[in-house]
This record gives structure tokens, sequence and C-alpha cells, in this order.
């Protein structure tokens, strides 16, 4: 039978496989949310079992909705014939911060990988060739990481939506604002002289 102590270490474990906790930083989490359990623990698992209970993607574009739909698919003032593909919701979610986007997104939820034996089926591309066709989009904006997978998976994207007539674009890569160019690598320094504009 097990003990308190082996429960506590179960969900030590637990927490430890979250992205950015070690057994260590877990362990730490998890006493302290027990010396805390009516203040912090107890209103946690609340939040988690409902999240847990409400959650699911969206059918549309793959962010995580609440309800039938996520709030950018179902806001109509967001219907502006732009579609911004981004790899994951931490992406999307990293766009929305910066009050720049205004269109609607399609989640692909990873790459392309031969690798992982990750196709265009499963991540939505025909989806999201389908959503370009229904509704009626003019601009498809390619936000995938520059990686080579991300780099292949945009070059595939613009390729399957050459027939479809839309115009196909991808964020600007260089220089950040407030970059020095010692500290940059010299891939960003290539993708910044070739993204050259007029001043």
């Amino acid at each position: 039978m097990a003990g308190p102590r082996d429960e506590i270490e179960g969900l030590i474990a637990l927490m430890a496989r979250l992205p950015g906790l070690g057994p260590r930083s877990a362990r730490r989490a998890v006493l302290h949310l027990l010396r805390r359990r009516e203040g912090q623990m107890a209103p946690l698992a609340a939040a988690l079992a409902h999240v847990a209970a409400s959650a699911r993607d969206c059918p549309i574009c793959g962010n995580i909705a609440m309800g039938e739909s996520c709030e950018i698919c179902s806001d109509p003032a967001r219907a502006t014939g732009e579609i911004c593909v981004v790899e994951d919701v931490a992406d999307l979610w990293a766009m929305e911060r910066g009050h720049a986007f205004k269109g609607r997104y399609h989640v692909l939820g990873g790459v392309l990988s031969a690798l992982d034996a990750v196709g265009p089926e499963e991540l939505g591309i025909p989806r999201l060739i389908a959503r370009v066709r229904d509704e009626g989009i003019a601009e498809v904006i390619l936000a995938l990481n520059a990686t080579v997978e991300g780099q292949t998976t945009a070059h595939y994207i613009a390729e399957a939506l050459e027939e479809a007539g839309v115009k196909v674009t991808s964020l600007a890569q260089g220089v950040p604002i407030g970059g020095e160019l010692d500290y940059l690598d010299d891939g960003t320094i290539q993708a910044a002289l070739r993204a050259r504009r007029a001043l």
C-alpha cells in the first residue's frame, strides 16, 4: 500500500515531466504548494481540473478553445482574408502579444520531418488548403521558425498553394530591434542582408 510520501513522490515525478522543470525544481514546487494547500494548491487543482475538462483543439485553426471554436475564429472582425500559419499554439500566442496581426491563424502542430514520420497529413496541410479555398483567403502569412524543418515546411506549403492563386508571404528575418551586429550569428546577418530595403 502506497504511503503519503509515495503519493507526494508521484506528484513530483509528474511535475518533473513539465518543460522547464527538472526533479529538483518539481520537488521545490510541490513542497511549496503543500505548505500553501488552501491558498494555492486547492485553487490550482480546481483550475487544472476545469481546463482539463473544458479545453479542446479548435476544429477550425488548431488553437486552444473552451467552446465550439476559439475566440479568434469566433470573432467576425478577424475574417480579414488573411491566415497566419504557425507551428504551435505558443507561436500563435506570441503573435497575439504583439497586437499587430488582426486576421486568423492556422496551427500546424509541428513541422515536416521525415525522421519523425511527420508528413503533410499529420500537420493538417490539406485542411489549410481547404480553408484557403472555402474562406476566400487572399493572403497566407508563413510565420514558421527559421530552422531547416521550418523552412522546408514553408516551401512545401507555398508550393501546395500555388494553384490556389493566393498571395503567400513570410515574416521578415534579420537583425532584431535593439540588436548589435557583433552578437548576431552568421545566418541572421545573411538573412538580414538578403531582406534589406531602401530607406
